[in-house]
């Protein structure tokens, strides 16, 4: 209960901070308490959860929303002081192969995801600016059915999303201007949630808590080899607490568990869930796991 509590506290409190972001425009340094303030661009490169994807009822499947962790992060800079002016350009489904070679749904060649991101960050490359690069997560959905039996599918696109990002890092990186902050996403691993929907899938959710562990990793270690810090995701919904925790409606589960179930939509049911995306509690997390990366201006 207490988690929940906590849960429902934090999307209240992220509510009432992006209604006053917006009423208000961007807070100055003295409403803040910032000692000066600072404005820069916001480009948020990734797949559907950069663009704060949910189902609504219109919308089972999914539709973009303005409350994705990018509006959560342009909110709590805001109350720094920072103002930042948001660009999505994300691509529902975009993979690291897509990312760098074409072929997504959202772009039309020649043009794609990253030659978009390419450009802005040559036109603004005097600007102070933002970067957060949310990708790998998709490359793995299709060796899901089965992750431990399809280990070689897990290598396989661990092995290429490695070497994808890395590309897709270093033609960022020598477009960007020297005032760009580059912060990198992990991810949660909303396939722990099988086990709470259905018990004979406790198997399925052991073995995508170990692909989610290895992708962070490769992740990580592909941000650090440019110096770019990654945001830990995978701590702020607990992915290796297995505590009992009960949670209301819900019942006694693992904490991470009850993370996946509070934060997302992975625990509701049809027609709104299960759904792999966060929900407003989850994106804020996501939002503060970023802003912890970000260096002061």
């Amino acid at each position: 209960m207490k988690s929940a509590l906590r849960r429902i506290r934090v999307v209240l409190l992220g509510a009432a901070v992006l209604a006053s972001c917006v009423a208000l425009g961007s807070l100055n340094s003295s409403s803040a308490g910032a000692a000066t303030s600072v404005s820069a661009f916001y480009l948020d490169i990734g797949g559907s959860a950069s663009l704060g994807v949910q189902p609504t009822l219109g919308y089972p499947k999914g539709q973009r929303t303005g409350n994705g962790y990018a509006d959560y992060l342009v909110a709590q800079e805001a109350a720094k002081g920072v103002t930042l002016d948001l660009h999505e350009i994300g691509c529902s489904g975009e993979t690291t192969d897509t990312m760098l070679h074409g072929g997504d749904k959202c772009y039309s060649p020649p043009d794609s995801q990253l030659n978009e991101a390419i450009s802005f960050l040559q036109t603004h490359y005097d600007e102070n600016g933002v970067v957060t690069i949310d990708l790998g997560f998709n490359d793995l959905l299709g060796c899901r059915n089965d992750w431990t039996a399809r280990q070689s599918c897990v290598n396989r696109e661990l092995g290429s999303a490695r070497e994808q990002l890395t590309g897709i890092i270093g033609q960022l990186v020598d477009a960007a201007g020297p005032n760009v902050k580059f912060v990198g996403v992990g991810h949660y691993d909303p396939f722990l949630a099988d086990a709470f929907n259905d018990s004979r899938h406790s198997n399925v959710a052991k073995g995508s808590l170990n692909v989610v562990h290895h992708l962070n990793g490769v992740l990580r270690a592909v941000y650090e080899s440019f110096g770019i810090p990654m945001a830990d995701v995978g701590e702020v919904f607990r992915l290796d607490s297995t505590e009992p925790v009960a949670v209301a409606g819900i019942g006694t589960v693992p904490a991470n568990v009850a993370e996946v179930c509070l934060m997302t939509w992975m625990c509701q049911a049809a027609p709104l869930g299960p759904n792999i995306h966060p929900n407003d509690a989850g994106y804020e997390a996501i939002a503060t796991a970023i802003n912890e990366e970000l260096t002061p201006w």
